[in-house]
């Protein structure tokens, strides 16, 4: 066995690297202890925070905040890309009311918002076949399975940003529809209206009114028939509905103003049109409130 080093008086010899080996992590241990202290001395960035929208019933806002902060609205958490921007919406009946809450770092502030309210309109439809209006079993059955496809595209968070370039109409007509709207259906009421109905020749084009990818593309479902969605990024989906011709597939991507489908009268139809709805997730949004151009909006 070979013994540890020693001097002339038989004491054990130290060795230098040892001792250079210990006065480096010495060192090492300082600095990560006047680093750590120097941090903590240091004041947190200030939170940001820059609405750009009026939040508003039917309305879709977009934000901004520092990058990696939490975001909740009221007790919903909200999700953020690289550069801090997100987006919310409030539907038909969103209250009054509503609180924004953004901690970053060990700073935290709250924004209440007021959403502006709206008045909507009642429609009256009648001259609908009476198993459009109360369907029976079977057609409820698969009417059930064809929701849960689109609630799974609704669902959806995808990281583009078609939305941000803004919407245009997506097809040229005479507005029927409105966003709200009650309807009355043979005398029954039904549930309100959540898009904008354009009344057009069957065969007009449809074009995207913003970038976005093909995320369902169906010939025939039970109340819409000629369907399409498109995926907007971050939440943001639009629907459109009756169409007689579909011009893309699914996983598609389209540029705004491209070409989709044509306009049609299939499913639940009393005539050739459009019916065009927004969401942010399951929130339904006014299509309106989104269009850069006045071209599609009611007065």
């Amino acid at each position: 066995m070979r013994l540890p080093p020693h001097n002339a008086n038989g004491n054990l010899r130290r060795n230098p690297d040892m001792r250079h080996h210990s006065l480096t992590v010495v060192l090492f241990l300082l600095t990560l202890s006047v680093a750590a202290l120097w941090a903590m001395a240091q004041p947190s960035a200030a939170v940001e925070l820059t609405i750009e929208d009026e939040p508003v019933q039917g309305g879709l806002v977009a934000a901004r905040t520092n990058p990696g902060a939490i975001v909740h609205l009221d007790e919903r958490p909200l999700k953020l890309d690289a550069d801090g921007r997100f987006v919310f919406g409030f539907g038909r009946d969103a209250p009054a009311d509503a609180l924004l809450v953004i901690q970053h770092q060990d700073q935290r502030i709250e924004r209440p918002l007021t959403i502006r309210q709206r008045e909507y309109q009642i429609q009256r439809i009648d001259g609908l076949p009476a198993k459009m209006v109360s369907p029976d079993q079977k057609a409820l059955e698969r009417i059930r399975r064809e929701n849960r496809k689109i609630a799974q595209v609704r669902a959806r968070y995808t990281e583009n940003d078609g939305f941000r370039e803004g919407f245009i109409g997506p097809a040229q007509g005479t507005v029927t529809g409105v966003y709200g709207s009650q309807r009355i259906l043979n005398g029954q009421p039904r549930r309100p209206h959540f898009g904008i109905d354009i009344a057009a020749p069957s065969g007009t084009a449809v074009i995207a009114p913003a970038a976005g990818i093909v995320a369902l593309a169906e010939p025939d479902l039970y109340f819409t028939g000629g369907t399409l969605m498109i995926d907007h990024g971050r939440g943001v989906t639009s629907v459109f509905s009756h169409l007689s011709a579909l011009s893309v597939r699914e996983g598609d991507i389209v540029g705004q103003g491209e070409k989709i489908g044509e306009v049609g009268s299939t499913g639940r139809s009393t005539g050739p049109h459009l019916d065009w709805r927004v969401n942010w997730f399951e929130v339904r949004l006014d299509p309106a409130l989104l269009l850069s151009d006045a071209v599609l909006q009611p007065p």
